[in-house]
């Protein structure tokens, strides 16, 4: 993932049980290139656009084990500062913070009018 701003969108996220299809539909459409991931317990498919310096997004495939979905992710610097500020301001937990093997946080939240997004932290060198 190149640098980006805090407070910007730093990555997508597309969850579906087509992976195929969909790495199709947006790679004629886009002309982006895929890079299979099977680190994780789910098959997951980075996207890098064309003239990108590395993968911005995902495609995440479901196996039918929940509804297809896309969603963005904002980089932050504290992600529990930030979902304990989305909840002062009528947001709601989807997924609670997390850290993963790799010092990724995430999380998952509802904006007060019921949209999903996501915000993250990159892991500190």
């Amino acid at each position: 993932m190149a640098d980006v701003p805090f407070n910007s969108v730093g990555w997508f996220e597309i969850g579906t049980g087509r992976p195929d299809e969909t790495k199709r539909f947006y790679g004629e459409l886009f002309d982006w290139s895929f890079k299979i991931d099977e680190s994780g317990e789910m098959k997951y498919h980075e996207v890098t656009a064309p003239e990108a310096e590395g993968p911005s997004g995902g495609i995440l495939e479901s196996d039918g084990h929940f509804p297809d979905y896309a969603i963005f992710y904002v980089v932050v610097r504290d992600v529990a500062e930030t979902v304990a500020r989305a909840e002062e301001l009528g947001g709601q937990v989807v997924v609670p913070p997390r850290k993963n093997a790799g010092g990724l946080t995430i999380a998952q939240l509802q904006d007060s009018a019921g949209h999903h997004f996501g915000v993250f932290s990159p892991p500190t060198v």
